[in-house]
């Protein structure tokens, strides 16, 4: 908001509510292309006259009924018109999402799909807007082992084929041509959301209780003071540690603070929060970079308090688990003895039971719905939130096997003994090695076979045409684009913050590649089981 206030915007409005006349100002209109928002729209200069006259900014291609709207308005009202391609949010420099909470249950629960139509043409075009925003015309490619994937990848393709043709530059240049787009379901990899995870920002999101990035605490001391803070890509301390182990996050903050005291001359207790406060006191036109180190103290603080009181053990039998090999790399052998003590420890919450259980079935590739029952009364989980187990299944999951196993293929997972890991942290998203494969052109055609038929060296041009007019996007514009190749990677129910992790860790290993990385929604491993719970829910 502030940033659009130092734009020189005097106010911000939701056009679904009442507003007070304000016909001396002119009016931006950044309208998602509804029959609604259109009409609401229409109704500001038709009915009353609401502004002196209007900029309007479609988020998408606007259907051709829809754009007829706009003819009800007087010319002399309407300066702009524009098609902006921002049908998503971009949550990080490579990192968006489509904030479509309601796909997750639309295409995985069969039971749901009133609404399944309507919903994929929506996040298509979406998807569709994200690879027009970044200049790209894409291969597509999608994980052939859940068939839905198959119906939305031809629906991306029939929307980017209309963007090619209002603007032919698109995706052009050899390296451009090598561009993919990739559409996972969240089934690829059901592990990893359930993991606790050690580096900051994926922790901080799991155990803090942050919502809406904003990270919410006590300064303590005798003058202790609620404060908060959003945790985004403005705060450069925080995108230096957010990829980071907290073990080395909280090394990091306390140095940062010793090299900023040094440089201002002001002798200090690197680890101490109580004398950074002194700091503030005595150096307040420094005040804004000494809080940024206070947060950040806080927050890697109370991350390892929380590791330290029980997350820890939680951590070292999901590794085992997962892995299916210790610390030291002996196989293990018996997984329930792992994890009984913790099931059974009323300290340990019931999520994190429900984590425990469904990643122990998993590893097994499902078991009886006996044995699940069994498991359930032994770490005293009432029969109520069974389903956020078994509903597992209709991500293509071997929960219960008593009708027998589903050929379920799973991935040869790579070495890496050449990288450093903790070992809270050996388990390495399975995102990673399709991304690495897919960059070094050794990703299974198979499983993720191209739509059309592997591309050639350059893109396919589509037919041009005038459908949009020349309102629809400044022409040139691309050339400010990055000219190397991207891997634009879609997973159907939820992205991890490990798995956004990922996107940045293999750009700097894969150069010139660039990975960007979104969901219909990012994901924590409690959100992750509270979708599982609801699955087979009846929706609004």
């Amino acid at each position: 908001m502030h940033d659009i206030l130092e734009e020189g915007i005097t106010i911000v409005e939701d056009l679904a509510k009442s507003r007070e006349p304000l016909p001396s100002l002119e009016a931006i209109y950044l309208l998602t292309p509804t029959k609604e928002s259109i009409q609401r729209m229409v109704d500001d200069f038709t009915i009353r006259r609401q502004y002196k006259c209007a900029h309007i900014f479609f988020t998408e291609a606007c259907p051709d009924d829809l754009f007829k709207m706009l003819g009800k308005i007087s010319s002399k009202y309407l300066k702009t018109c524009k098609e902006i391609n921002i049908a998503f949010t971009p949550y990080e420099s490579q990192v968006y999402t489509l904030d479509s909470p309601d796909t997750f249950f639309l295409y995985f629960n069969n039971a749901n799909q009133g609404g399944l139509a309507v919903n994929l043409e929506r996040i298509a075009e979406q998807i569709a807007t994200i690879c027009a925003t970044l200049g790209e015309y894409p291969a597509l490619r999608y994980r052939s082992d859940f068939d839905r994937n198959g119906e939305l990848v031809q629906l991306v393709n029939q929307k980017l084929d209309k963007y090619k043709a209002d603007d032919p530059s698109m995706g052009e240049g050899a390296e451009k041509a090598r561009s993919q787009l990739i559409i996972i379901d969240r089934g690829f990899d059901a592990v990893t959301p359930l993991l606790h995870e050690c580096t900051l920002q994926a922790m901080c999101h799991d155990l803090l209780g942050i919502e809406n990035d904003i990270y919410r605490y006590e300064t303590g001391g005798g003058e202790s003071v609620d404060k908060e803070v959003l945790l985004d890509e403005n705060d450069e301390l925080w995108v230096e540690n957010r990829h980071k182990h907290i073990a080395v996050v909280s090394h990091d903050v306390s140095k940062s603070m010793k090299k900023f005291s040094d440089a201002k001359g002001v002798k200090a207790d690197s680890n101490s929060i109580k004398d950074l406060s002194m700091m503030i006191k005595k150096m307040p036109q420094f005040q804004k970079e000494l809080n940024n180190i206070s947060t950040h103290l806080h927050l890697a603080g109370e991350c390892m308090k929380q590791y330290q009181q029980g997350v820890d053990k939680l951590c070292k039998v999901e590794q085992d688990l997962a892995m299916q090999v210790d610390a030291e790399g002996e196989r293990v052998k018996d997984a329930m003895k792992l994890m009984v003590p913790l099931l059974i420890d009323p300290a340990v919450r019931q999520e994190d039971r429900l984590r425990l259980i469904l990643l122990y079935i998993l590893t097994k590739n499902g078991i009886t719905d006996e044995n699940l029952n069994k498991l359930l009364q032994h770490a005293n989980i009432p029969m109520a939130e069974k389903e956020s187990i078994t509903n597992a299944g209709f991500l293509g999951l071997n929960i219960t096997t008593d009708s027998g196993r589903k050929k379920v293929w799973v991935p040869t997972r790579k070495e890496r003994a050449n990288e450093q890991v903790y070992q809270s942290s050996r388990w390495v998203p399975v995102i990673k090695d399709i991304v690495e494969d897919a960059c070094d052109d050794k990703l299974d055609a198979k499983h993720f076979p191209f739509l059309n038929g592997k591309p050639s060296s350059q893109a396919a041009r589509a037919p041009t045409s005038a459908r949009y007019g020349q309102w629809h996007k400044e022409r040139g514009q691309q050339a400010a684009f990055r000219s190397g190749p991207r891997l634009i990677i879609f997973i159907v129910g939820g992205v991890t913050y490990s798995e956004m992790r990922v996107a940045y860790e293999v750009s700097k290993d894969k150069k010139p590649w660039e990975v960007v990385i979104g969901s219909d929604q990012i994901i924590t491993p409690d959100q992750f089981v509270s979708n599982m719970r609801d699955l087979n829910k009846p929706r609004d």
